[in-house]
């Protein structure tokens, strides 16, 4: 997946989850889209450079959205619509034989991101985007999600219903070391991924290769519940 007319800028503050001051190489300061409702605490910070899409729109009250960010020399894709765009790409390759591959999927209680076909199976599958890293460890979430433990839940009883199932994590960097769920956060998450796991729904996590440009999946990385 890649953006079009991207530009470097400083970041200035965050008001609210949704709005963010960047000051562009001309010195312009500009009202900026946040792409990721989430806290981004470690990896919003004064002064850190961040990457801005400027909006096709000009009657847009935001005229750039606020996509990566640099974490000291590492960039870091912070826009939540990337990992589904990006798995999009990807999930054809990672199930070959794939003959469907239909996004925004609901079945009983959730609506899943995508739902796959192919001549040995219908699969379910759930993608979420990880953005906290520390020390080339990363975790999901960064704040509690209730909406993420349902989903897991789901996929447990759709593989009771006979359906493969997966979740996705989509870790928006490169060169980490493995991935865990995020016991400080919700340690109710990791017995749910555990318990998935008991119940044959299967758990991935891949890193991305991040450019100023876009996003794509790259390689597994070790998942520790």
């Amino acid at each position: 997946m890649t953006y079009p007319n991207i530009e470097s800028a400083i970041f200035l503050s965050r008001p609210n989850r949704f709005i963010a001051f960047c000051r562009l190489g001309s010195g312009d300061v500009v009202r900026c889209h946040v792409k990721n409702t989430g806290r981004c605490r470690e990896l919003l910070v004064p002064n850190c450079t961040v990457l801005l899409c400027k909006a096709d729109n000009p009657s847009r009250s935001t005229l750039y959205d606020l996509v990566a960010v640099y974490k000291g020399d590492r960039l870091i894709n912070m826009d939540s619509q990337a990992p589904n765009r990006a798995a999009m790409e990807f999930l054809p390759d990672l199930y070959k034989g794939c003959t469907l591959l239909r996004p925004e999927y609901t079945w009983g209680n959730s609506r899943f991101d995508f739902y796959l076909e192919s001549s040995s199976c219908k699969r379910l599958i759930e993608v979420k985007g990880v953005t906290l890293e520390e020390d080339g460890h990363t975790f999901f979430p960064d704040a509690p999600t209730l909406r993420g433990l349902r989903h897991v839940e789901e996929l447990i009883e759709a593989r009771k219903a006979g359906y493969e199932a997966t979740i996705l994590f989509v870790i928006q960097m490169e060169g980490v070391t493995d991935f865990a769920p995020n016991d400080r956060t919700q340690p109710e998450f990791r017995a749910a991924l555990r318990a998935a796991q008991d119940a044959g729904v299967e758990i991935l996590a891949y890193d991305c290769i991040v450019t100023e440009q876009g996003m794509a999946l790259n390689r597994p990385v070790p998942v520790k519940l």
